[in-house]
């Protein structure tokens, strides 16, 4: 309501945001675990002598700065780009309650980048000690990144009793479990990383075999760490978010799937690469990646899902208002409470603007119909497009075959009342009267609807 609406057809925006994001987490978990595998493999080729690992590791640290600096940082921007568009309120908040968290993850983030570069590119020109130190520089800020960025993220699904208190705030109920989670699957994640590159480029048989076998033991910790993080994450859900999870059926679907796959890569982990190293093939490691890569994006989907009607628990609803603006909007009128649809209002509807500026929401009925759906597509675009499509991803027209106009209406001022992950309606019984016509609009029939209109 406090800024313009990011239109995203067919996907709408957050959903944007979502696609781009597990494409980042993707990554940059990988960036943290693999800062650890590289400066404790490092160490210990220098301390068995070992050239040949060496000389891998130095290939596997390009491999490593390309997909994680060049990709990483592409898809991080991305990351800002969309949450700033699609959900700027909830993203204004974070920025004005973690600053100071946001100043020490930019300190670290430039650590990562300096000595990840020095760690490279001053290979062969460092003593091991000093070069094995650059590498756990680079290990150590990654994972403050990772315990920041947590801490943040966290906070939006249970900020806890936080009363504007910045380390009440960062050391919320959820972070916890989230850190463990998080680092656990970086771990995890980095070694199925480690299995794809190694069975591609690592030669001959007996370097292989000891990749695999040093590679594991950390991705089967990680794996511990997920399923305590996970357990510790439901404990620490908050009431709305434990209501979401028990009554959709997708999501408990995907809980099961991601407990039972993380089980069974953990066995995979000590009957294969552990117990029996030249088990590795090439096949295998991207059967395994690719299992991973669809357990971590199960997890974030599921993780984002449940915070639903909130995108900041118990501060911002999902159409961008904040709890405490609902009595003057319900009051005033949704379109009165941003500066932004009183503008576009005044110049596509002047008739509903009083002599003070304000839009007379009452005024709405007398209106001529062309003029009502202008005003119900406003308030769908701003009220219901941070969810929902006109068509498309959760569509309205996929979503309404066969509603009649009085379903319609009773559903709009009953949002929270009809489906608990929808924020109570916003506005005055005027406004819903216009959406209700908007969304009768995109209601098609019933397929079990004959020409005639009867059923």
């Amino acid at each position: 309501m406090h800024y313009p609406f990011w239109f995203v057809p067919g996907l709408t925006s957050p959903m944007l945001i979502a696609v781009i994001a597990v494409l980042h987490i993707f990554v940059s978990l990988y960036a943290v675990g693999g800062g650890i595998f590289l400066a404790r493999e490092t160490a210990f080729a220098y301390r068995t002598n070992n050239r040949e690992y060496l000389d891998y590791l130095h290939g596997h640290a390009w491999f490593f700065i390309l997909v994680t600096v060049v990709y990483g940082a592409i898809t991080g921007v991305g990351i800002w780009w969309t949450i700033g568009l699609a959900s700027p309120l909830p993203t204004e908040m974070l920025i004005h309650t973690f600053v100071f968290a946001w100043a020490m993850e930019y300190v670290f983030f430039i650590l990562e980048i300096v000595s990840a570069f020095i760690f490279y590119y001053a290979w062969g020109r460092l003593t091991p000690r000093v070069h094995t130190q650059i590498g756990w520089i680079y290990a150590v800020s990654a994972w403050m990144s990772l315990v920041l960025i947590t801490g943040i993220t966290a906070f939006m699904l249970n900020p806890g009793n936080w009363q504007q208190n910045f380390w009440r705030a960062f050391f919320n109920p959820q972070f916890l479990p989230q850190t463990l989670a998080r680092t656990g699957a970086a771990l995890l994640l980095t070694t199925l990383y480690v299995y794809l590159h190694a069975s591609l480029r690592a030669r001959p048989q007996a370097l292989r075999d000891l990749i695999a076998q040093r590679s594991t033991l950390p991705a089967m910790i990680g794996g511990g760490l997920i399923i305590l993080g996970g357990l510790g994450w439901l404990l620490a859900l908050p009431p709305s978010a434990r209501l979401a999870l028990a009554g959709a059926a997708a999501l408990n679907v995907l809980m099961v799937l991601i407990f039972f796959c993380t089980a069974v890569v953990l066995a995979m982990f000590y009957l294969g690469p552990y117990r029996h190293p030249a088990w590795l093939s090439p096949g295998a490691a991207i059967l395994l990646f690719l299992i991973g890569l669809a357990v971590t994006g199960a997890g974030e989907f599921v993780r984002e899902a449940v915070r639903k009607p909130f995108v900041i628990y118990g501060e911002v609803y999902s159409h961008n208002v904040y709890r405490g603006e609902l009595p003057s909007l319900q009051r005033e009128g949704f379109l009165n409470g941003g500066v932004w649809t009183r503008r576009y209002i005044a110049r596509t509807v002047p008739a509903l603007m009083t002599s003070t500026g304000q839009i007379d929401a009452t005024r709405i009925p007398a209106l001529p119909l062309d003029q009502q759906l202008e005003v119900g597509h406003t308030l769908f675009n701003y009220h219901c497009a941070s969810c929902h499509a006109p068509s498309g991803y959760s569509g309205m027209k996929e979503l309404l075959p066969g509603w009649t106009g009085e379903m319609i209406g009773s559903l709009i001022v009953n949002l929270d009342r009809f489906h608990y992950l929808m924020p109570p309606w916003s506005g005055t019984p005027e406004e819903a009267g216009a959406l209700r016509r908007y969304l009768e609009t995109l209601a098609p029939p019933t397929p079990m609807t004959n020409k005639n209109g009867s059923p």
